[in-house]
């Protein structure tokens, strides 16, 4: 069993999985438009280059996603956030600072009781990322 994060974006699914994969390392292992894929003819041909499905690979875990389309509009990401746990100081500051170049820092990158930092924080494609670097004791 595997459990994976599907995302959406407004048109910019290439860009923020590509942005990943240059920041956090990982590959992207899929980006394939509406007009790659049969099925798909109620989609404008404005709209037939954005990403129907872009798979993004780190370790053993996936983020999946799409652009959004007329018939299925953006909203956003609400009420979950992508955690990021990290061992090193230096590397957790330095992907929250890629992370939040063009997006909103939600609560800044900090030490806390339970990390050495943590900090949210929504990028530029609007995905909410959370970055724990964790005391050693907490790591599992």
């Amino acid at each position: 069993m595997q459990l994976s994060t599907y995302l959406s974006f407004d048109g910019d699914c290439r860009q923020a999985f590509e942005f990943y994969a240059r920041t956090l390392g990982g590959d992207v292992v899929a980006l394939m438009t509406f007009a790659d894929n049969p099925g798909c003819d109620e989609i404008g041909a404005e709209e037939r280059d954005k990403i129907m499905h872009g798979c993004y690979r780190l370790g053993g875990f996936e983020l999946m996603g799409t652009d959004a389309t007329a018939l299925y509009p953006y909203r956003g990401v609400n009420g979950a956030h992508v955690v990021l746990g990290l061992s090193e100081v230096a590397e957790a500051e330095r992907i929250f600072a890629a992370l939040a170049d063009g997006g909103t820092v939600q609560m800044p990158l900090q030490q806390t009781f339970w990390a050495q930092r943590y900090g949210i924080v929504a990028d530029r494609f609007g995905v909410p990322w959370m970055i724990n670097c964790a005391e050693a004791a907490c790591v599992p």
